[in-house]
């Protein structure tokens, strides 16, 4: 899933398109690299006979069960979960057959902290508090990469929004020049491959 460009403003930018970090992946691949092996060793064990056909069937369709539900599933939910920052907002959405989103103006951004354990600081994620003057007060997104540049590009823009200046194309200028790849902006159309949800 995307961000459209259809969704933003007039003379809106977009700053970054982020998902959360791939290591929500890590337990559906495990699972997946464990049941399907599994599932076929089972199979083969299973004696000649007229049942045999039925028995291998019903091996294979409980394994499948399993992965669906417990490494396709993650990957969908994961694939749908998409935080946006344009020079204006911050954008979350989520949902895969229902769809639901919070967008925080910039201006009303109180605070941003985040958070990360010693595994998390080696993986380059964590979790991300934002604080807004709003009726909603916080909103917290977890598993955010490259948690302190985003936290850093958040301040930044809320800055710039409350002064009236236009800072998007500043803070972009600033991360194609020394920033990591994994949290690189550009403009709408132009987002990197890792970045953009929609390819």
């Amino acid at each position: 899933m995307g961000f459209p460009k259809k969704l933003l403003g007039d003379d809106e930018s977009l700053v970054m398109v982020l998902r959360p970090h791939v290591k929500r992946l890590i337990g559906p691949v495990v699972l997946l690299l464990v049941v399907s092996p599994l599932a076929t060793f089972v199979a083969g064990l299973v004696p000649d006979g007229a049942a045999q056909p039925w028995l291998r069937g019903a091996v294979a369709l409980a394994a499948v069960l399993v992965l669906l539900r417990w490494a396709v599933w993650p990957f969908v939910v994961w694939w749908n979960t998409v935080y946006v920052i344009t020079d204006r907002r911050l954008v979350m959405r989520h949902g895969v057959f229902s769809r639901s989103g919070h967008d925080m103006p910039l201006t009303r951004l109180n605070d941003v902290s985040f958070s990360h354990n010693m595994i998390e600081r080696m993986l380059g994620c964590g979790t991300l508090t934002v604080e807004s003057a709003g009726e909603r007060g916080q909103v917290v997104l977890s598993d955010v990469p490259k948690v302190e540049q985003v936290q850093r590009t958040l301040y930044r823009l809320s800055d710039d929004a409350r002064d009236g200046t236009g800072g998007a194309r500043r803070i972009r200028a600033d991360l194609d020049g020394g920033a990591d790849d994994a949290v690189r902006g550009r403009s709408s159309g132009d987002l990197p491959d890792d970045l953009d949800p929609g390819r």
